[in-house]
């Protein structure tokens, strides 16, 4: 990824900070925008001078049209979009209220489509290009209390596989990834350690997104990679 220009949503969140840490790693240069300024603020003391010089932090709403586009029409190149994005939620079908499921519709997968739009339009102007979404393990394997999670999760991946083939024969990739549960401070409040060595490792989940990201891996488009640890 060295010296490519990498647009990651979700970048200073539990899984974002480790996919940032391993791209900056990689040598790419980093837009990031946010919501949460103490995230910001955490993900800075975790990283060097020299790094920090290499992110552009800014404060945006993705699940508003307008303010998408204009993030990524300021970006004089994108070589890759890493959609983090995303949240869950649990709850029984017959007791979720159609505004829940709304909402995750709009966290998980309208925020993807905005951001993969626009990521599209430009990637094609210039003959280039990486996305990769995060789906779930839940996308392709559905379990009770999870459906709207489990639903807006598996658009998520069908969006980008057809993506995939709307970009095949061109210089241009999709491609999502199926963790399991991540090992983040949130899931561990929500879901206390006992298992926790059986969870996917925010880093051993990094590397493969930024190797989707990167142009070594122009030869995969349309997979659903799952990412399982032990679980």
């Amino acid at each position: 990824m060295q010296g490519q220009q990498i647009l990651i949503t979700g970048g200073t969140g539990g899984l974002g900070q480790g996919v940032t840490r391993e791209a900056l790693n990689q040598g790419a240069y980093l837009t990031l925008p946010y919501r949460n300024q103490d995230e910001v603020e955490q993900l800075k003391q975790n990283l060097a001078p020299a790094q920090l010089e290499r992110v552009r932090f800014l404060q945006a709403d993705l699940s508003d049209e307008t303010t998408v586009v204009q993030l990524i029409a300021e970006m004089t190149r994108l070589d890759g979009l890493i959609h983090l994005v995303g949240g869950f939620a649990m709850g029984a079908i017959a007791d979720y209220s159609f505004q829940e499921w709304r909402h995750d519709f709009d966290l998980n997968l309208h925020t993807t489509f905005l951001a993969c739009k626009y990521s599209l339009k430009k990637m094609q102007a210039q003959g280039y290009g990486r996305i990769v979404t995060i789906g779930s393990r839940g996308a392709v394997q559905p379990a009770a209390q999870l459906g709207a999670y489990c639903a807006s999760k598996a658009a998520v991946v069908a969006l980008t596989r057809a993506i995939a083939a709307e970009t095949k024969g061109s210089r241009i990739t999709a491609n999502s990834v199926l963790p399991s549960i991540i090992d983040t401070p949130a899931n561990r409040e929500a879901m206390g350690t006992e298992q926790v060595d059986q969870w996917v490792k925010p880093a051993s989940l990094a590397r493969v997104i930024c190797f989707l990201a990167s142009e070594a891996a122009g030869d995969i488009r349309g997979a659903t990679v799952p990412v399982y640890g032990d679980s």
